[in-house]
């Protein structure tokens, strides 16, 4: 029993690593993977990568070609599909968070709009996207819909690689974190119908920045 628990656990962390470098580009597509080499890198036995790479299949991002383990990672077409599905799913989320969210929640919204203020006037790429990112899952979590919680986050690990090219630009940083304060306002006054309008906005224009930002590659 303690031998098949520490096997599960191993083939979690070896799925979210490979997970982790095929979004960010670690590994690009086209990439062939190989158990022998995953589990050297790793420091694990194969038997764990075996079932990493079979659920990292289930979700698309390697395919089985043979005897060969292909990254196919997010295609342009993966992309403008995440963006579009983000577009019409994060108006919806946010308008519905609008009606519950609590005041402990907005609490954290506000800090984290002012770390994301902090961390844009000292240009830290890495750490605006984590503040980003932190705002937009504490919203999803207000909502209080697993479903859409997870699609929504899904979403955004998916694209994590393209989210960071888009922070990168200091400008963009500059208008999202004051995009994140018009619609923390909105929550906080309970608004949903501007909450609604406001994220649909501020998805559209990162959508754009983020397509533009793909396209100078």
């Amino acid at each position: 029993m303690n031998e098949g628990k520490v096997t599960t656990s191993l083939a979690d962390v070896v799925y979210e690593q490979v997970e982790q470098d095929i979004l960010t580009g670690v590994y690009k597509r086209g990439d062939v993977l190989t158990e022998l080499k995953l589990s050297q890198r790793l420091q694990v036995s194969r038997t764990p990568v075996r079932e990493a790479l079979r659920r990292l299949e289930q979700d698309d991002l390697v395919e089985c070609q043979g005897k060969s383990i292909v990254v196919m990672g997010v295609t342009h077409q993966d992309l403008l599909d995440l963006l579009e599905i983000r577009l019409r799913l994060e108006g919806m989320v946010t308008a519905r968070c609008c009606q519950r969210i609590t005041s402990e929640e907005l609490t954290a919204l506000d800090e984290i709009i002012t770390l994301q203020d902090f961390y844009v006037s000292r240009s830290l790429p890495e750490k605006i996207q984590e503040s980003d990112g932190l705002f937009h899952r504490t919203i999803y979590a207000a909502c209080s819909s697993r479903m859409l919680e997870k699609q929504l986050t899904n979403i955004h690990k998916r694209l994590v690689r393209y989210r960071k090219l888009s922070v990168s630009n200091r400008a963009r940083a500059q208008q999202s974190t004051e995009e994140h304060k018009e619609i923390f306002r909105a929550l906080a006054s309970h608004d949903a119908a501007l909450s609604e309008a406001l994220a649909i906005r501020h998805v559209e224009r990162a959508r754009d920045n983020i397509l533009h930002a793909e396209a100078a590659q």
